[in-house]
């Protein structure tokens, strides 16, 4: 990519720590932005000793210095200075430092950066331009703000919990952080919005994003479900609600996806089979009688993919345009990217590697840049300039 990206010249004082809010201050700096993340003495950011899988940052660190792999993973492109926030003299450098900066952001329980005089309303008398980004575990001014919240918690209240697992099994956490994680992503939404707002008008805003709401919004069709259709669904295993055949195959060798969202698609699926006469059966017809009956349609489905590898069906699938795929680990999810020319690696010093933003811009993509900071690394750097700044008022 050119080493003009379109955030440059933005600064942002990232409060945050654990997931959603270091997400959001990653993606801006992915972006060209100047992220200032702030840390406790002594700890820093939890996740840091959220190992294994751990890294060293030199090959002659010692044990207690490594750092774990969660914490590089939503870290990268970013400063670190230390900061009590139990202190004055801390206290009024981090009010200072937000005012040089475009956008503060925090994921605190609700009513403490006003107590720090780190709010919007606190620092806009001074700078109106500033925009702050707050993430919440259920809101800032409900009745739940006073409740703690961590992805599962949320996974679980939201309902993405109840969805998840097979027929009759239990409820089952996601395989990854998707609460914390669509909170990152709504709230880099958020935060993009009031700086493009902040262009024509010359006034900041307030941002907040509830792990709670974003966990709700997932919901999608699902939540329309309940509120305009009537339904409250289960948990479906790899089967769609509304949509058939469109969930996993076991083959000879292993499992595949076949994703046929339309009646084009099915045909295609039917002639893959060998059983073209299936395309007009009036079992099978549309896609919502498909659904209806879908125990029988995959009584001639599966015994047809078991007869034969994965290879073999994909290919097969393929030529007829039918999505599909198999279920990789992550290891073999990289190496395909990797073979495929996509570009999915993300590096910086000491050999640091990590999935690149998935965001292309005129077609180049952001394979290079810092690597996660160490615990205060530009203390001393960021203090210095700070005196050059000034209030960006």
């Amino acid at each position: 990519m050119t080493k003009t990206r379109p955030l440059d010249g933005i600064r942002v004082i990232d409060f945050s720590r654990v997931l959603a809010g270091p997400l959001v201050g990653q993606i801006l700096g992915d972006l060209g932005a100047d992220v200032i993340k702030i840390e406790r003495p002594g700890h820093g950011d939890d996740t840091r000793t959220w190992g294994p899988p751990w890294k060293n940052y030199a090959a002659d660190d010692e044990p207690e210095d490594l750092e774990a792999t969660y914490y590089m993973a939503i870290n990268r492109n970013k400063r670190s200075i230390v900061l009590d926030l139990k202190d004055a003299d801390d206290i009024a450098f981090a009010r200072r430092l937000a005012l040089t900066g475009d956008i503060v952001l925090d994921n605190f329980k609700p009513g403490f950066m006003a107590q720090l005089g780190l709010d919007r309303a606190s620092l806009a008398a001074d700078k109106p331009d500033i925009i702050t980004a707050t993430v919440t575990a259920f809101g800032g001014d409900t009745d739940a703000a006073h409740l703690p919240g961590y992805d599962l918690a949320v996974q679980g209240m939201s309902g993405i919990m109840h969805l998840t697992g097979e027929v009759g099994g239990r409820a089952l956490r996601v395989g990854i952080p998707v609460v914390d994680m669509l909170t990152g992503y709504n709230t880099t939404v958020g935060v993009l919005a009031a700086l493009h707002e902040r262009g024509q008008t010359g006034v900041g805003r307030h941002v907040e994003v509830s792990l709670m709401d974003a966990g709700l919004a997932a919901l999608l069709n699902h939540q329309t479900g309940v509120l305009m259709g009537g339904q409250n669904p289960g948990r479906g295993g790899n089967r769609h609600y509304s949509i058939a055949p469109y969930e996993s195959y076991t083959c000879a060798d292993g499992d595949i996806i076949v994703a046929a969202a339309n009646d084009k698609l099915y045909a295609g699926v039917c002639r893959v089979i060998g059983r073209p006469e299936l395309i007009d059966d009036p079992r099978f017809v549309t896609n919502t009688i498909r659904r209806q009956n879908l125990e029988e349609l995959n009584e001639i489905l599966e015994p047809a993919f078991a007869s034969n590898t994965r290879a073999h069906w994909i290919a097969k699938l393929r030529d007829e345009d039918v999505p599909c795929g198999p279920i990789n680990s992550l290891r073999e999810a990289l190496d395909w990217a990797i073979d495929m020319g996509m570009e999915p690696i993300f590096t910086g010093s000491n050999d640091y590697q990590a999935v690149r933003n998935p965001v292309r811009i005129d077609g180049a993509v952001i394979t290079e840049g810092q690597r996660p900071p160490r615990l205060g690394e530009h203390t001393d750097e960021i203090r210095a300039e700070v005196d050059t700044w000034g209030d960006r008022s």
